[in-house]
């Protein structure tokens, strides 16, 4: 074999192997054909022209995650609060993202960080430590409107953190604490009324029934000496009435005394 042949096979051979890439599952590659667009290859292995072929970028497809913090920034009701999120976006569309932006990924985060922001400016406190869902969707809207452009979806954004001023805390704290005194008492009251008017009723119910009353008087000295192991009798007309049956009852029970 000459070796003029032999430097056409090494050439052959080093074109093959310039001209032959791979690209795995999750990329793509953005092929540019003498500077212009050409078409998104991969993934597995696809083919380039030499000299005229080059790779602009190869994209990530997988799903990114990147964390934006706002410190001290204002409330629609001036408070100054500091919010910790992540944002969990994915390229969708690999030419957008290769040729209308220089860096998405940087791109992402910045205007993700001014996004925050002008959630935080535009919610009140309250409704931003209540409604975290809300808050979230808002995010991935404004968001995803912003970067679609480059071929960028947002996925969803989650907030982790919302702080806000001790001396905020602090009252936030008292008055949490008084609303649940004030329920408390309005829940005694509210019990307190319900037994009053049973009360009510019940002694009604005894005004027309005395034989009723009685019996409810019986049954409490039960009570009261089944648990303590003595009787009490109380100045009523059943007291008296039991006080010669008592009375009785005991002369019977002493032992008799000898004569003399």
């Amino acid at each position: 074999m000459s070796y003029a042949l032999l430097v056409v096979l090494a050439i052959v051979l080093l074109v093959l192997l310039r001209s032959i890439r791979i690209a795995s599952e999750w990329q793509r590659a953005v092929v540019l054909r003498l500077g212009r667009f050409l078409q998104v290859k991969g993934p597995g292995l696809y083919l380039l022209f030499p000299l005229i072929d080059t790779v602009a970028q190869v994209i990530d497809l997988r799903i990114m995650t990147t964390t934006i913090t706002a410190e001290q920034a204002l409330t629609r009701d001036t408070v100054a609060v500091g919010v910790d999120a992540i944002v969990f976006w994915q390229v969708d569309n690999a030419e957008h993202a290769a040729i209308r932006i220089a860096n998405y990924s940087q791109a992402v985060e910045r205007v993700a960080q001014t996004s925050l922001r002008e959630m935080i400016g535009s919610t009140e406190l309250q409704r931003l430590l209540s409604d975290r869902k809300m808050a979230d969707e808002q995010l991935r809207a404004t968001i995803g409107d912003k970067t679609i452009t480059w071929g960028v979806a947002v996925r969803s954004v989650e907030i982790k953190d919302v702080s806000i001023p001790r001396e905020l805390q602090d009252a936030m704290s008292r008055q949490a604490q008084a609303e649940r005194e004030k329920d408390a008492r309005v829940t005694l009251a509210s019990a307190e009324r319900e037994i009053a008017a049973q009360v009510v009723a019940a002694a009604a119910l005894y005004a027309g029934s005395p034989y009723a009353l009685q019996l409810r008087q019986m049954n409490l000295l039960y009570e009261m000496n089944k648990e303590r192991g003595t009787t009490v009798l109380i100045p009523t007309e059943m007291a008296n009435s039991l006080g010669t049956v008592v009375g009785l009852t005991q002369a019977l029970a002493r032992p008799p005394q000898s004569a003399g």
